[in-house]
């Protein structure tokens, strides 16, 4: 109990300060759920190829696997993040989703974008996981997948299969007019109309 009332003695401001910190966190937790209603947040959880392209650098990536072959069967999550459980799934999302968000929110995103090694694994890991049944022993780069283990250091499955999902061209300007769905207006209806007039 002692320990609860240090706690508190802590964290409760003075009288003559509470009103000033109430409004500090009111005004730091209104922006904090405004930055997540504008950046569309909650959509990062979902498997939608949609939450991809909240940021426009994605377009291009969007497009190239919409209109190939793995457009037809799966989202980007499944090649794209690690199938393993639900745990390493989400902690992977955030930890690459947190990483993206400060890259493109400072504009620090390069021209053509480069998988890092954890999403190298995690592709590699999926294509393996998907396409067990066609791939020869020989290729299989030290997965285990049913009874094969082969381990060939290095070699990744787009190594051979370039153009397999986005196309051999992979840049910000490759693509600049590709059709990709529009985003919804973070702009709500009614200050649309008190505003416009």
């Amino acid at each position: 109990m002692r320990v609860i009332k240090k706690l508190l003695n802590i964290l409760v401001p003075p009288q003559n300060w509470r009103f000033p910190v109430i409004i500090a966190l009111g005004i730091f937790f209104g922006l904090g759920f405004h930055v997540l209603y504008v950046s569309n947040a909650i959509s990062y959880a979902s498997d939608k190829p949609e939450a991809c392209i909240n940021c426009h650098v994605m377009n291009s990536y969007y497009a190239t696997w919409e209109r190939g072959s793995h457009g037809r069967f799966t989202v980007c999550n499944d090649c794209h993040v690690p199938q393993d459980n639900v745990f390493s799934k989400y902690f992977f999302k955030a930890q690459d989703g947190m990483r993206h968000s400060y890259m493109f929110t400072f504009r620090l995103e390069p021209q053509v974008i480069k998988i890092k090694d954890a999403g190298k694994e995690a592709v590699q890991a999926n294509c393996i996981r998907c396409h067990d049944n066609t791939i020869h022993p020989i290729s299989n780069r030290g997965y285990e997948t049913g009874n094969r283990s082969i381990d060939i250091e290095g070699v990744y499955c787009w190594d051979c299969h370039r153009d397999v999902p986005h196309g051999r061209v992979n840049s910000l300007s490759s693509t600049p007019d590709a059709k990709v769905p529009g985003l919804t207006p973070v702009v709500p209806d009614w200050l649309k109309t008190n505003t416009s007039k």
